[in-house]
């Protein structure tokens, strides 16, 4: 497999040389076939047996060393695709180049573009205990799903009757030192309406309107931290500065994928050519207002005017639907949960949106860890829309993980953590979405458990790994294995 000079003097070597690997092949979302094909030949030119699934997952199966074949059988579970997020200035082509990470302080980071650490390093682990001839386990099945960041839809397709393990670990989390034992369900509101364009009225001049320099983010692990919202603040923008200047809009996008906070917005608008001259003084005002509002979070939110280009607006009434129920949707976290301190347990991100004359679209994505409370919120959204006549549609619902703490898996993770590290480890919920609650769902009576390495930044240009936790991770993962075994 691949191996950079960049990685070539990490530790672990195995499994910094798998991540090298994924690191040089795209793997968007629903393009994960190349990766996937490359992993299969892998594991059959060393003997190992692979099967990929109806739905596109490949599981690849590797016996139970010696003495160990009547052990319970366990299960490894990652991800193949990554969130594809890059900056506006930047060239990447997530189709086509590959990520270049570097090396800063310790950890391994992305510039301008998502890492693919979620969940590269998961897929990497696992990949290095397939290979590993010394490590000590019962029969092992890694289940390697695709289409996770945009739906879940490998997990959603995974075949019942397929894997035959009774304990199964997962690789998708983000906070070394804890094991998560549940994780929020939800679904997907996609929001569509046509529009009537109208041609461009003599004597106005277009330009666009550019919200930029937040922080963006997982949608799921950092909405509970306020961190802006690129669309929410941009339709603020356009809505507040009606009363001074009557806008037209023509165009409004933001955000690239719904698991993410968007970090920018851009709206092309037209205005009275001799009103044009107001305009940057009136967002200068915007931006410091905004700035302040952010301290501490978002400060370096930049908004700025440039020249643009049209021929034709959305319709006036058009316009002002949209900005009415932009503004008045949800975003942000709707309840903290009673039963799990300090964890979020009912939220919505309105991740993307885009509007043009003829029409527009835009999605809401609604997490929940009690299934009628994501429910009960996306039904909030759709009766908004309904206020205008605008078509709902909510796909895409999957179960969220209900947590066992009595599970023998847990305890058992527990005790070898404490025994390696010397040290208490900590179960959490998660409000981010994970494959268990589906695969649990498809497999009833699994003993799931979830760990992984320090992940920061996850779906957002700069994403980072700790390379440290990187090897404490690879040491707990060949130790778990051999306790079960």
């Amino acid at each position: 497999m691949f191996l950079s000079s960049l990685f070539s003097g990490l530790q672990p070597a195995a499994v910094w040389a798998h991540f090298a690997t994924l690191c040089a092949i795209p793997r968007a979302s629903k393009q994960e076939a190349v990766l996937r094909d490359t992993l299969r030949d892998w594991a059959a030119g060393r003997g190992l047996a692979t099967t990929v699934d109806a739905a596109g997952n490949l599981i690849i199966r590797k016996p139970a060393r010696a003495g160990c074949e009547q052990r319970p059988g366990v299960i490894l579970q990652a991800h193949l695709d990554m969130v594809c997020q890059k900056n506006t200035d930047s060239s990447h082509d997530f189709s086509r180049d590959p990520i270049t990470p570097q090396l800063r302080d310790g950890w391994l980071v992305a510039e301008g573009t998502t890492l693919g650490a979620d969940n590269g390093i998961g897929v990497a682990l696992i990949l290095a205990a397939l290979e590993d001839a010394q490590l000590v386990h019962g029969p092992l099945e890694a289940l390697f799903t695709i289409d996770e960041e945009a739906g879940m839809g490998g997990a959603r397709g995974l075949e019942a009757g397929l894997l035959k393990g009774s304990l199964m670990l997962n690789l998708d989390t983000e906070e070394w030192g804890e094991f998560y034992l549940g994780c929020a369900g939800g679904l997907d509101v996609n929001v569509e309406r046509p529009g009537l364009a109208e041609p461009l009225p003599t004597g106005w001049q277009p330009c666009r309107i550019s919200l930029r320099g937040l922080r963006g983010g997982h949608s799921g692990v950092n909405i509970h931290e306020e961190r802006g919202n690129a669309i929410k603040l941009l339709v603020r923008v356009l809505v507040e500065l009606a009363p001074d200047m009557p806008l037209r809009l023509a165009e409004l996008q933001g955000g690239s994928a719904r698991n993410a906070l968007p970090r920018e917005a851009f709206a092309t608008v037209a205005l009275p050519a001799d009103m044009l001259p107001k305009l940057p003084a009136l967002l200068l005002a915007k931006q410091e207002l905004l700035r302040q509002e952010l301290r501490g979070v978002d400060a370096a939110l930049t908004l700025d005017v440039a020249s643009g280009e049209v021929t034709s607006l959305m319709s006036s009434r058009e316009q002002d639907i949209w900005l009415a129920s932009l503004h008045a949707a949800p975003h942000g976290v709707r309840r903290m949960s009673r039963q799990v301190p300090g964890v979020v347990e009912t939220s919505n991100n309105l991740g993307m949106v885009d509007l043009h004359p003829k029409g527009g679209s835009c999605n809401f994505m609604v997490r929940s860890l009690q299934d009628s409370g994501s429910t009960a919120l996306a039904d909030e959204i759709v009766s908004l829309f309904a206020l205008s006549g605008t078509p709902v549609e909510k796909t895409g619902y999957y179960p969220g993980w209900t947590p066992n703490p009595e599970s023998p898996l847990l305890a058992l993770c527990q005790a070898v953590y404490k025994s390696e590290f010397n040290a208490e480890s900590s179960v959490q919920v998660i409000h981010a979405g994970l494959e268990c609650g589906i695969i649990g769902a498809k497999y009833p009576g699994l003993d799931i458990v979830s760990f992984g390495p320090t992940i920061r930044g996850a779906h957002a240009p700069g994403e980072a790994v700790d390379i440290a936790s990187v090897g404490r991770c690879w040491h707990l993962l060949q130790a778990i294995l051999a306790a079960a075994a």
